[in-house]
């Protein structure tokens, strides 16, 4: 023992080279002999908790070599046979088990037994080193357990709600599918009446309504001009016009697929030009998407491509140019 052989150094500094016992001077050696002899249950005794310590040293390195490699269970068999053997390092065995026991990565963490093992360290042991941070680990826990309470009553809320969902999602189907079935019943007679009497755009909305006897049978996505805002001022501006017109001309074999000419300019939007001295510009469509790119589909709609033209998919246009002859009214609103 390190702390024995100290002493003893310790020991021997402070007495002379010779002892006299029982009348008779005694030599050095055997006088330190003596001494040590005397003094050797004390020091055990005084090292007990060391002793321990430096024997349950390797251990100690054992289980937290198998807590490194992920053997959670493992480590804390080793750490109760520590504690049968080692009683005197107990205090930090509790708060290495508490540890393991709440440890995220362990797959069968139990947080009621770590706090029982921080419990007892700081009922059994109350001046351990690891009081303190027991009680801060008693502290996490408590939060950790509080929060996921609250969560598992939140999750059980929104299944609640899911569930009662369910019932009335198929209400809701239901519902959708008889209004599908009364647009197409509306659509079928107002085609077959040919009541096609306007196409309405908002251009904000990006939608196109087929209207017949003010009563909106059909809509579609559209995409506009690449300067969308504002109406159509001058040639090149890549605006969509504003105002009302008349479809008045149509192309079958149109660059994009089919198109519908639209009376722009109309007398306002000359007159405006003319104020600013510029050409109103021309050639304004209601057309398909452009040749040999009809696969994209209506997602041509997530952005406004067009020179100041009105865009629908390759059959929406076809399916508007059936219902729209020439004449047909095309307003269009900001």
């Amino acid at each position: 023992m390190n702390e024995l052989r100290n002493f003893r150094i310790a020991l021997s500094s402070r007495f002379r080279p010779s002892f006299t016992y029982m009348g008779k001077k005694l030599g050095r050696r055997l006088c330190l002999f003596f001494i040590c002899i005397v003094m050797t249950p004390i020091l055990i005794s005084g090292c007990s908790h060391f002793n321990e310590g430096f024997q349950a040293k390797s251990t100690f390195e054992e289980a937290n070599d198998l807590f490194n490699q992920g053997n959670y269970k493992a480590s804390l068999n080793v750490y109760e046979q520590i504690m049968g053997e080692y009683p005197s390092t107990a205090d930090r065995v509790l708060f290495e088990m508490g540890i393991i026991h709440a440890y995220p990565k362990n797959e069968q963490k139990d947080f009621q037994k770590s706090l029982e093992c921080f419990h007892k360290l700081i009922q059994d042991y109350p001046g351990s080193a690891y009081r303190q941070d027991s009680e801060m680990m008693i502290f996490y826990i408590n939060n950790v357990t509080l929060k996921d309470q609250t969560i598992a009553t939140q999750q059980a809320r929104i299944e609640t709600l899911l569930h009662e969902l369910e019932g009335k999602e198929n209400d809701i189907a239901a519902l959708q599918k008889q209004i599908v079935a009364l647009e197409q019943k509306i659509f079928a007679y107002a085609t077959q009446k040919g009541r096609i009497d306007k196409i309405l755009v908002e251009k904000q909305a990006r939608r196109l309504m087929l209207i017949s006897k003010g009563e909106v049978i059909k809509t579609y996505k559209i995409a506009l001009g690449g300067n969308p805002v504002g109406p159509k001022e001058r040639q090149g501006d890549n605006k969509t016009p504003e105002g009302t017109y008349v479809i008045d001309a149509r192309n079958k074999g149109s660059q994009y697929h089919l198109s519908l000419h639209i009376s722009y300019p109309n007398e306002k939007d000359k007159k405006r030009a003319k104020e600013l001295g510029v050409s109103p510009g021309g050639n304004i469509m209601i057309h398909g998407i452009k040749n040999g790119f009809s696969w994209v589909g209506d997602s041509h709609t997530e952005v406004d491509w067009t020179k100041g033209c009105i865009a629908v998919t390759d059959e929406e246009i076809e399916e508007i140019s059936r219902l729209a002859p020439n004449g047909t009214i095309v307003e269009i609103r900001p």
